[in-house]
């Protein structure tokens, strides 16, 4: 009965720390679109090895991107509180709209970048997308349990 009693404080131990550490992980400190900006642009540089004129031109792009990013979260956020779900129409717009500007961005950064910058950079995408997929994917199947 002992062990059994202490196999299940053990079990409920675990358990609640494990929870709480889920939790600590989602409250993290906001960061500014600046800081968000300059850290992006300063990583981008480390891995592309751009040249000063090559960050003050992509500086304003990253920010653009950061911004939108920030007011699209925002937006599915408050429309995920007030329980609506977007029509089809809404949601084409929206994709549509995300579509045209990673075209506009894609290429911007295919004039900024020069060609061996430009494959580590589509590189780099790919390899992001392909974590992102796999990310969603398992979360997917974590909310399904």
């Amino acid at each position: 009965m002992k062990k059994l009693l202490t196999l299940l404080i053990l079990a409920v131990s675990f358990t609640v720390t494990t929870q709480a550490q889920k939790r600590d992980k989602t409250k993290h400190e906001e960061l500014s679109t600046e800081q968000k900006t300059e850290l992006a642009v300063k990583k981008m540089t480390l891995q592309l090895d751009l040249t000063e004129a090559q960050q003050n031109q992509i500086r304003p792009l990253i920010a653009e991107q950061v911004a939108e990013r920030q007011k699209m979260w925002a937006k599915r956020k408050a429309m995920k509180e007030s329980g609506k779900k977007a029509t089809a129409d809404e949601r084409y717009a929206m994709k549509s709209h995300m579509l045209d500007k990673k075209i506009a961005h894609k290429s911007e950064m295919k004039r900024i970048l020069n060609k061996q910058q430009y494959e580590r950079y589509e590189k780099m995408n790919a390899r992001k997308m392909k974590r992102h997929k796999k990310k969603a994917t398992h979360k997917k199947h974590q909310e399904e349990k």
